[in-house]
């Protein structure tokens, strides 16, 4: 009896060190359960190919963090191993930890970038950014790249700053943003070009105002993780080809990106607080 425990013990031992588990870390821009559906596809594949390229296996779980600062929080303190981040998050958690390195930036036709939109309702008057003074906008998270800061940055740009608007609030997610404009509850709002046209195709009454760049998403390993696990996945998500990951993902692959790509991002940050002015 004694010898099957031990035996039974020892394969326990063994099979948790043949396998490598890894947490892939997002944060709920848009619904949570959509969100799961978008990246499972994608987590699949690179289970698979980090088992083959690492030669054990290899399961990753996704962990969807509630907040943007939490997500932050869950990469820069190692609760997750990788995550996918938009630029202005990446940017603050650089800052707060320095070991953070990017592995991929998502591509879009094969570029890495993509972009921003304001938008209003289809029959609505306002027919540029200069258009907003006097109205009620909604912005998305406050974290959020294109929810906050390039589109504060492309206001402060119009000469358009937060004491000519009539009321502004943060949604949170880009879907409420689009909801909430073609609802009336707003006159206009910004949100990421992928959302707007998803609304758009349900009959959600939007209309685009502008448009501004941004860089694509970055996916990024933490401080502490082991070399060959990020050469690993930065060479199977350069390498996918796989049409239905690639299509849940609504993207059509992965390229190489540095610290540079997000010095813009940094600069709307910085000048973030011309808007309140």
């Amino acid at each position: 009896m004694k010898l099957t425990i031990l035996w039974i013990v020892f394969l326990a031992i063994l099979n948790g060190f043949s396998q490598t588990n890894l947490t892939f870390g997002i944060y709920a821009s848009d619904k949570p359960t959509e969100m799961i559906k978008q990246f499972r596809p994608v987590m699949k594949v690179l289970e698979n190919g980090l088992s083959e390229y690492l030669g054990k296996p290899i399961k990753i779980k996704i962990h969807v963090a509630k907040s943007y600062t939490q997500g932050i929080d869950d990469l820069i303190t190692g609760k997750v191993d990788f995550s996918r981040f938009g630029p202005a998050s990446y940017v603050k958690a650089k800052d707060q930890n320095d070991k953070l390195r990017i592995i991929t930036l998502e591509s879009i036709k094969g570029k890495n970038t993509f972009y921003g939109i304001f938008c209003t309702q289809e029959n609505s008057p306002i027919k540029s950014v200069k258009d907003l003074k006097g109205k009620k906008f909604a912005f998305g998270n406050k974290n959020s790249t294109i929810g906050r800061y390039l589109a504060q940055q492309h206001m402060i740009d119009n000469n358009v700053m937060s004491s000519d608007l009539l009321e502004y609030k943060y949604l949170g997610r880009h879907d409420l943003v689009g909801t909430e404009v073609a609802a009336g509850n707003f006159d206009a709002g910004s949100l990421k070009e992928s959302t707007f046209k998803k609304l758009v195709k349900k009959g959600l009454s939007l209309r685009e105002i502008a448009r501004f760049e941004n860089v694509t998403k970055p996916w990024i390993a933490s401080g502490n993780m082991d070399e060959k696990i990020y050469l690993a996945i930065q060479n199977v998500l350069l390498e996918l080809k796989d049409a239905k990951a690639l299509k849940a993902l609504k993207k059509d692959g992965f390229v190489k990106g540095s610290d540079s790509d997000f010095q813009k991002i940094r600069e709307s940050i910085k000048r973030n607080a011309e808007f309140f002015k």
